[in-house]
């Protein structure tokens, strides 16, 4: 397993928390919570060896030209592909008010 960190200016804190995905069932798992204002930090660990280029890409093009709330955002995974990691992120920020 590896764990790859991730910050990027942020605006404001949302007031809500999410949960989507499960680890448990085999499938990705992204927890989102409130972060300090200013900073969007993300941990993500992975079983991929090698991949925080691909993260760090998917993360400048899901943030790119925008300001994103000020999260805390842990990801877990196992293995998927950035396809489902952008769906599970933005079933999250839905969840939180914010896109």
């Amino acid at each position: 397993m590896e764990t790859l960190q991730f910050e990027f200016p942020a605006g404001q804190p949302p007031r809500g928390r999410a949960l989507v995905g499960c680890v448990g069932s085999g499938d990705l798992e992204v927890l989102i919570e409130p972060g300090q204002p200013g900073k969007l930090a993300i941990r993500v660990v992975t079983s991929v060896s090698g991949a925080a280029s691909r993260w760090q890409h998917l993360f400048e093009r899901m943030f790119d030209g925008q300001t994103p709330a000020a999260l805390n955002i842990d990801i877990h995974d196992f293995g998927a592909t950035p396809g489902v990691v952008r769906l599970r992120l933005e079933q999250g920020f839905e969840e939180v008010g914010h896109d």
